[in-house]
C-alpha cells in the first residue's frame, strides 16, 4: 500500500499531489521512455545533490570527468541545499512531476520517500551490470532496502568517531579511552580550571540526536523497538546515557555546545586546544588535520556494554518517476565502479569508502598508510548499527531534539523527560 510522506514535512496540497504521482506504475527495470537530449545529441540527467563547498566543487569534477568519458549521457548536477531542504524540494518536484532522475538523500530520509512508492527498485539494473549488494560493506547497507526492494545505494557516507588531541593525553601520561569509564576519567583529567573558571573542557560534541544514539547502542539499547511501536530505550539505557553525560558536564569533564551552529563551535574549540576530545563526524577529519598544531589522532567511540555507531550521510536514489532511467544508471553504475567516479571523490572528500572495490584499491591503501584516521573510520563499520529506521523518523528526531534540550540545556529531570518524549514517540507512530 502506497503512503504519503510525512504531514510534517508536507502540506496538505502536497501530500495529495504526491498521492496522485505515486499512483501510476513504475516502469520495469531497464525500460525507459524516449529522453530529451541535449544539443550534444546526449541523453540528459538531471542530478540533485546537497554538497556545497569544497565537497560540492568535489562532486561537480566527478560529473565532469563522466561527461567527458563517454557521448551517451550528459549529467547535470544541481545543488538544493542541505539534507532537509533536498528533502523539501523533491517533495514538491515529485507532487509536481518535475523530479530529478537521480536525488542524493540523507539515509534516514530513504525510507519515508521509499514508502511513497517514488523510489526505483535498482534490482534489475544491478543485475543488467553484474553489480550485487555484496560488493558494498554491509554496514552501510542498512537504509538502502525497503519491503524487499534496494532502493538507494551508499555514496557519501560518515560515522561518528572519537577526535582526540594526543599531545594533551601525552602530556598528562594519559591513554586513549576505550570505555565510558576511561573517557570519563580522561576527560576529567583534561580540565584546566583558573580561579573558579573552567578554561580548558575535556570532551565535547555538537548539539545532534547522533551521539546519543550512539550511546544508547553501545549500552544495548535500541532507538525503536523491533515492532516500531515505541522507542527500544525505555528499560534504562537512555537514562543511563544521558545521567552519564549530565554528569560530565556538571565537573566540567563534557562541554556542551549552544544549538545554533554547534559543530563549527565545537571543532573550532578543538582546533584552537579548549577541549582534549570530541565526538565529531569522520566528515571533519580534513579540515581537521589542517587546522590542528597538535598529534591529532581518531579512535572508536569508546564503548558501554558494546562497541555501537550508528551511520550518516547520504544515499543516490533514482526516481520511478524518470523517463531517462537506463541513462541515469549509466552514470550512477559509472559512480560506483570507476576508479575516476565513487572512488576519487572520496579520494577527495574525505568520506567513507562505499565499495569493497574501494577498499581494496591500491589508491585507498595508500591513503590509509599515509593518514591512519582514515582507515580507523573505515574499521569502526564493523559496529555500524542503525536503529533509527522509521517512516516516521523526521518527526520523532524532532521530539528527541526537544528532550535533549530539556535535558542537558535546561537541567530537567532526564527519567520525566524520557518519559515525555516515549509518549510522544508512540503517539507520532500510532498515526
Amino acid at each position: 500500500m502506497n503512503r504519503t510522506l510525512p504531514a510534517i514535512l508536507l502540506t496538505a496540497a502536497l501530500t495529495a499531489g504526491l498521492a496522485a504521482g505515486c499512483s501510476e506504475s513504475p516502469a520495469e527495470p531497464g525500460a525507459s521512455t524516449p529522453a530529451p537530449s541535449t544539443p550534444t545529441g546526449k541523453t540528459a540527467v538531471q542530478f540533485w545533490h546537497s554538497l556545497g563547498g569544497t565537497n560540492g566543487d568535489y562532486i561537480n569534477a566527478m560529473i565532469k570527468r563522466f561527461n567527458e568519458s563517454q557521448d551517451k549521457v550528459e549529467v547535470t548536477g544541481t545543488f538544493q541545499g542541505n539534507y532537509d531542504e533536498m528533502v523539501m524540494k523533491l517533495q514538491q518536484a515529485v507532487a509536481a512531476k518535475s523530479g530529478p532522475d537521480i536525488a542524493m538523500l540523507e539515509r534516514a530520509y530513504v525510507q519515508m520517500f521509499a514508502d511513497a512508492d517514488v523510489l526505483e527498485d535498482l534490482t534489475g539494473f544491478m543485475k543488467k551490470t553484474k553489480l550485487s549488494v555484496d560488493d558494498f560493506p554491509q554496514g552501510l547497507m542498512g537504509h538502502s532496502t525497503f519491503d524487499k526492494k534496494l532502493v538507494s545505494l551508499p555514496f557519501n557516507r560518515s560515522t561518528p568517531i572519537l577526535h582526540i588531541n594526543k599531545t594533551m593525553l601525552d602530556e598528562k601520561g594519559l591513554a586513549i579511552p576505550q570505555t565510558w569509564e576511561e573517557l570519563k576519567k580522561v576527560a576529567n583529567a583534561l580540565v584546566v580550571k583558573e580561579n573558579g573558571e573552567i578554561k580548558r573542557y575535556g570532551l565535547s560534541m555538537p548539539y545532534d540526536t547522533w551521539y546519543p544514539i550512539a550511546m544508547i547502542t553501545q549500552a544495548k539499547g535500541k532507538f525503536f523497538n523491533d515492532n516500531g511501536t515505541s522507542i527500544g530505550f525505555s528499560n534504562g539505557e537512555g537514562a543511563k546515557v544521558f545521567k552519564f553525560l549530565k554528569e560530565m558536564q556538571t565537573t566540567g569533564a563534557l562541554y556542551y555546545p549552544p544549538a545554533q551552529d554547534s559543530g563549527n563551535i565545537v571543532n573550532q574549540m578543538f582546533t584552537s586546544g579548549k577541549i582534549g576530545m570530541m565526538y565529531q563526524s569522520t566528515g571533519v577529519m580534513g579540515s581537521v588535520k589542517t587546522n590542528a598544531k597538535f598529534d591529532y589522532v581518531t579512535a572508536y567511540l569508546p564503548k558501554d556494554e558494546v562497541y555501537a555507531n550508528p551511520t550518516g550521510g547520504a544515499n543516490i536514489a533514482l526516481l520511478s518517476g524518470s523517463p531517462n532511467k537506463d541513462a541515469a544508471w549509466t552514470f550512477m553504475n559509472w559512480a560506483m565502479t570507476d576508479p575516476q567516479g565513487g572512488l576519487a571523490f572520496i579520494l577527495d572528500s574525505g568520506y567513507l569508502p562505499f565499495t569493497k572495490k574501494m577498499v581494496e584499491s591500491q589508491a585507498m591503501k595508500d591513503l590509509w598508510a599515509k593518514d591512519a584516521n582514515r582507515k580507523i573510520a573505515y574499521d569502526q563499520l564493523q559496529y555500524a548499527i542503525d536503529t533509527n529506521k522509521h517512516v516516521t523518523w523526521p518527526q520523532v528526531n524532532q521530539e528527541f531534539l526537544k528532550a535533549i534540550q530539556a535535558i542537558m540545556y535546561d537541567n530537567k529531570d532526564v527519567d520525566s523527560t524520557l518519559e515525555t518524549f516515549k509518549k510522544e514517540t508512540e503517539r507520532i507512530v500510532k498515526n
